[in-house]
């Protein structure tokens, strides 16, 4: 589905995003009053687009349309941002005590995601100790004894999706079963998706579509067409319209722009192109509105245009 016009529109955006260090939001724990948090230095990698998370998935965003559309000049980014120079930087910093719970889980899975679009690229090996690392905190995480319901980063629906890329990628049976367990020991009794409680003015997300996503992931086609038909048994009603009369240079109310592209990646998934397309044609033409929405919003937009 994606164009080699709109391709060029993405990758401009995340060359531009991903060099750009400011401004910046610093998410960091001092844990002494000798800390640095000089972000750059920190984060040698993942120091641009707005905070840590955005860097990475627009680094995902180059890697995908790389595969589908090579460049040098993404080629020539990811050598410098993605050696192994860099990512020990960035695993260091996962290693101390600033980095126990950074960027858990949405960040994780981002790192794991972008590790799976790398599969058989010369970066792949620069990208594998941080990604292991990651992948056992992630199966750590996954014993936790209930989901992250909200639509935005601490979504466990999400993540597990994202997390599976990088399962499936690396033959990480392990992982695939716990994901597979967490997912049905969280999900599988759900009846009667709360739908007027969608959206708020802060999400980016939808936490059934999600959910929904996610668990045709884990059960057969029958079973889960079964539990779809428990969760969702009026369909999926206001879900299939898109959010507006928000303020797009807001940083929280911009994350409906994303909650329109990330909808349309479930709603394609799950067999509802028509609401996709109707959610894509909402936020695409507002990709570059203002930098609160131009640091990510373009990576939502490849998981829309490249994945079904």
């Amino acid at each position: 589905m994606l164009t080699p016009a709109q391709a060029a529109i993405l990758v401009r955006i995340a060359l531009a995003n991903v060099a750009r260090p400011y401004p910046h939001k610093l998410d960091h724990l001092l844990t002494a009053p000798e800390d640095a948090f000089d972000h750059r230095r920190l984060h040698p990698a993942f120091y641009g687009s707005y905070d840590w998370h955005s860097a990475v998935h627009m680094h995902w965003l180059l890697a995908r349309v790389r595969r589908l559309f090579p460049s040098t000049e993404i080629d020539a980014l990811l050598d410098r941002h993605l050696s192994r120079e860099t990512m020990s930087v960035e695993l260091a910093y996962f290693m101390s005590p600033a980095g126990r719970t950074f960027e858990r889980p949405y960040g994780w899975a981002w790192v794991l995601k972008l590790r799976a679009e790398l599969s058989g690229t010369r970066w792949e090996a620069a990208l594998a100790p941080l990604a292991g690392e990651i992948a056992l905190r992630f199966e750590r995480f996954l014993q936790a004894p209930y989901p992250v319901r909200a639509g935005t980063h601490g979504n466990t629906a999400f993540a597990c999706l994202l997390a599976l890329d990088y399962a499936r990628a690396t033959g990480h049976q392990e992982l695939l079963s716990r994901i597979r367990e967490a997912a049905l020991r969280w999900y599988e009794s759900d009846l009667d998706a709360p739908l007027a409680y969608e959206p708020s003015l802060d999400e980016f997300l939808s936490p059934a579509l999600v959910e929904a996503a996610l668990m045709k992931e884990v059960l057969p086609a029958a079973g889960f067409q079964a539990w779809l038909a428990g969760f969702l048994p009026e369909g999926i009603g206001r879900l299939g319209e898109p959010p507006s009369g928000f303020d797009r240079a807001d940083a929280k109310q911009v994350h409906l722009d994303g909650l329109s592209l990330s909808r349309a990646w479930c709603l394609r998934r799950l067999g509802f192109p028509e609401a996709a397309e109707r959610h894509l044609a909402a936020a695409l033409p507002h990709l570059e509105d203002d930098y609160v929405g131009t640091h990510w919003l373009a990576s939502f937009a490849l998981l829309a245009l490249s994945e079904d």
